[in-house]
């Protein structure tokens, strides 16, 4: 079990389902309270109502990463509701499957503002929190096997992760001084409503069968299986636990053997 994790208080971003969801039930399983960030209140309830059955303090609040001000609200709210902050898991992101030659800058801007301005501002705004709280804190950001290796028709979004491991190398250097570590989480095929648009739009561009991508990219994994939230809330809670004090500036894969790093 994670040391020091009890009564420890964590906002996380897109927390309305797959990924974010797995993050906010493991760490509430650890005694942790859960501020659950997202676009849709409907799906942040769902999710409230499963942390406060696990017997710790959830709260809720719509925020559109991309813009500073709305997580900066987000983290005075989650302060003043759940009487502290400790920890930020910058999990909330989207995907784009297209060639590169058809990319448009509305596409290009609308996944950069938000799969490395959402993690930038998530950072700022996090740091300036701890730093008002004079303690230490924790920063978990969502990178992914694409920002470790650049795959074809996921170019775009591959440049946004290997952004975001770079911003997690230098907030660490940042604010080391100030006891803050910064570490991202790099997932693989994780059977997420995320991989099902992923391997849909794979169909449309390639004429591949629906299922034929996700299958193709599991059957490479040297584990075995497609990846489950909880694999990746596994590394986040270690990541926020005091085991990990000691760790920063690093995007580590967590994806059953398909990228080597």
């Amino acid at each position: 079990m994670p040391r020091g994790l009890n009564n420890k208080v964590a906002l996380i971003t897109g927390a309305g389902q797959g990924i974010g969801r797995g993050i906010a039930l493991r760490l509430a399983q650890e005694g942790v309270h859960i501020a659950l960030v997202d676009l849709n209140q409907e799906k942040l309830d769902a999710v409230k109502s499963e942390v406060e059955a696990l017997g710790v303090k959830a709260s809720t609040f719509i925020a559109d990463i991309s813009d500073l001000a709305q997580i900066s609200n987000a983290i005075d709210h989650a302060e003043s509701a759940l009487n502290g902050f400790d920890i930020i898991i910058n999990n909330a992101g989207i995907a784009q499957v297209q060639a590169l030659a058809e990319v448009t800058p509305e596409e290009f801007r609308k996944i950069t503002d938000i799969n490395v301005g959402g993690v930038l501002w998530g950072i700022q705004a996090a740091a300036k929190k701890f730093k008002q709280r004079q303690h230490a804190g924790k920063i978990i950001n969502a990178c992914s096997i694409a920002g470790h290796e650049g795959f074809a028709l996921l170019g775009v979004y591959s440049s946004t992760k290997f952004a975001v491991r770079a911003l997690t190398q230098a907030a660490a250097k940042e604010y080391a001084t100030a006891g803050i570590t910064v570490n991202s989480y790099c997932p693989g095929v994780v059977g997420t409503d995320m991989w099902v648009e992923i391997d849909q739009r794979f169909s449309q561009i390639t004429g591949a069968p629906v299922g034929e991508t996700y299958k193709k990219y599991v059957d490479g994994i040297a584990l075995g299986r497609a990846e489950t939230p909880d694999d990746v809330a596994s590394l986040v809670a270690f990541l926020a636990s005091e085991d990990s004090n000691y760790i920063t500036g690093q995007s580590i894969l967590t994806d059953g053997g398909m990228v080597y790093r």
